[in-house]
């Protein structure tokens, strides 16, 4: 990995976007043309067919030969038709790949991906206050998964601080992710259309389930008959009578009738995982014949190796079972399938593929999910002009960032500030106007910190941080819900915050308007208590304010407090922010002058 604390971004991302977004968009408007000159020509071969077949067999002026190779020609159609739609399809999701990525650039991106509404639990520490999912969230502009499995371990990493060594593990491998393009892009386009399409649950379910495959004297005495059925439909083309194909196919009534039940159980529980495995199939596939430098990820391809074909292979073998069974559903091969004793075939080859991969599916669809979460923090690597890897420092608490920004916002507006906590100063109380920057720095830092302890990278020149649990209070709100108002709410997430300080991991604690909700007497002795709590519990943190008698608790935690604040200039009737953090509390408010600048009399 490159030496931390260095720009990570070697070639320009929009430039690299752009030149392949031209090209998979040209080739996906050639596979169009060719699409529709294939589609016309199948047709065309189509009705020629039935012409020559009337001629043919009808009218006997042809040979026979003339249908048959005109149908010949339909059927080779039919199957480059279909491998031209796939193709295009593919392309089409390139295309969408690049295009989200240089939304993502462009400030654009809001919207057009998964919100990540579904993780979202609004008693969770920090998740709801740092805007880690939901639309315009963290996690939007992050995720670039396809499956849920993706999705679910980006939110976890989100939502879970890692140990250090883990940390230390993934940002080697995000690294080189971000650096490998086409592998990215060929997960990208993995699947159908639409994303999340990969859903585990259901085949973890059936992969676990007891394997219960048709008793053997069942399958054989099947087989048995598929071979009788074959030699009497023989004989009754050639003329020899339909009493022996007749009988046989009783016999196979018969023995459909004795096994229905257990092979329809089997056969009805392999829908739903059907529509999965080929995707994970293919996902899998990227990851095997990937060559990795990383350990993480070499660690991850070791995880995926057994004893003969490589897992992609495996599911590749139970998907072509499954589509051989909905061919028993087709009209035409229907009476081919009932002859050959086909659904109790295809259930002992399902039940004996279970049996002897069942468990190993957990770890391949693991393994899909983890990728597609590297990959997601890899594109913030690659997209980010100041992305860096965070150095991960042991004994704590310690969060120091140079030029550090809210990676949220569009880089041109983005003001960045140096933030130091640790040895000595624990507390920084930040004072400062309304809109001055007070709750977008609480988030910038509570933002960087989470991606940090995820393993990816931050928006900062450098950043030292060693493991930490993260908490807020910048956006509790009252519930009519639930009968809380807004200061009950804020005390309850205070008391939250108290129990992760007293945890096995420091504390960062990111606090705006500390018991905003309550009258001055009380918020000074309360915010004093509680965020003397915190530091001596060896937290670290930030507490911002409009009261400026707050300040004084610096002056009770001397020297392990700091006061730093934001200031503001009125120029004319226009109140101007230049968001740079300062030492010192904030000497004025403009509370005032924004009443008046939106025409209240004062």
């Amino acid at each position: 990995m490159g030496e931390t604390g260095e720009s990570i971004q070697t070639r320009a991302p929009v430039r690299e976007h752009e030149i392949r977004l031209a090209d998979r968009s040209a080739a996906a408007r050639r596979l169009a043309r060719r699409e529709v000159w294939i589609a016309n020509a199948r047709l065309a071969f189509f009705v020629a067919t039935g012409i020559l077949a009337w001629l043919a067999f009808v009218n006997r002026t042809l040979t026979p030969l003339a249908p048959v190779a005109t149908l010949a020609a339909f059927c080779v159609l039919v199957v480059v038709h279909d491998r031209t739609v796939r193709r295009r399809r593919t392309l089409e999701r390139a295309v969408d790949f690049h295009e989200a990525a240089l939304a993502r650039r462009s400030d654009a991106w809001i919207g057009r991906g998964v919100s990540g509404e579904r993780f979202l639990d609004r008693n969770h520490p920090y998740a709801v206050d740092l805007d880690l999912f939901g639309a315009g969230s963290l996690f939007e502009r992050l995720c670039v998964a396809r499956t849920r499995i993706g999705e679910r371990i980006l939110a976890d990493w989100l939502r879970a601080p890692a140990p250090a060594e883990t940390i230390r593990s993934r940002q080697p491998a995000v690294e080189e992710l971000a650096s490998a393009l086409d592998l990215r892009e060929a997960l990208a386009v993995q699947g159908a259309e639409g994303r999340g399409r990969l859903d585990p649950e259901p085949l973890l379910d059936w992969a676990r389930g007891r394997s219960a495959p048709p008793p053997a004297a069942l399958l054989w005495a099947g087989r048995i008959l598929a071979v009788a059925a074959v030699g009497a439909a023989v004989g009754y083309l050639a003329g020899a009578g339909g009493r022996p194909l007749a009988a046989i196919l009783i016999a196979q009534g018969l023995l459909a009738a004795v096994g229905m039940r257990r092979v329809g159980r089997i056969l009805r529980s392999t829908e739903r995982p059907d529509r999965e495995l080929g995707m994970l199939s293919r996902i899998l596939g990227q990851i095997e014949d990937a060559r990795f430098r990383a350990t993480h990820l070499r660690r991850m391809q070791e995880s995926l190796r057994t004893e003969g074909l490589p897992p992609s292979a495996r599911i590749a073998r139970l998907a072509r079972l499954m589509e051989a069974q909905e061919w028993s559903r087709n009209l035409f091969f229907a009476p081919i399938a009932i002859l050959l004793n086909w659904n109790v075939e295809i259930a002992c080859g399902i039940e004996a593929w279970r049996k002897r991969h069942g468990a190993a599916v957990p770890v391949w669809i693991e393994a899909a999910g983890e990728i597609e979460a590297l990959a997601s923090l890899a594109a913030m690597t690659f997209e980010e002009e100041e992305a860096t890897f965070p150095e991960v420092v042991e004994p704590g608490p310690c969060i120091e960032g140079e030029r550090l920004g809210h990676p949220l916002i569009r880089n041109d507006r983005c003001v960045r500030n140096d933030v130091r906590l640790g040895d000595p100063v624990r507390l920084l109380v930040v004072s400062g106007s309304n809109m001055s920057g007070k709750s977008t720095l609480l988030r910038a830092i509570g933002v960087n910190a989470v991606l940090a302890l995820a393993g990816g990278p931050v928006r900062a020149r450098r950043l030292r941080i060693s493991p930490l649990q993260v908490g807020a209070s910048i956006r509790t709100n009252d519930s009519l819900h639930d009968g809380r108002s807004r200061f009950y709410a804020e005390i309850l997430r205070l008391r939250q915050l108290v129990d992760l300080a007293s945890g096995p991991e420091s504390l960062l604690f990111l606090i705006d308007e500390v018991l905003h909700g309550t009258n001055s007497h009380d918020r000074r002795i309360g915010a004093a208590a509680v965020v003397r709590g915190f530091v001596e519990r060896g937290g670290i943190g930030l507490v911002t304010t409009h009261d400026l008698a707050l300040s004084r608790i610096v002056e009770e935690l001397h020297p392990r407090a700091r006061n730093v604040h934001f200031e503001d200039r009125i120029e004319g009737e226009e109140i101007l922010f230049d968001y740079r953090l300062l030492p010192g509390v904030v000497e004025r408010s403009n509370a005032l002058a924004l009443m008046r600048s939106i025409g209240l009399e004062i």
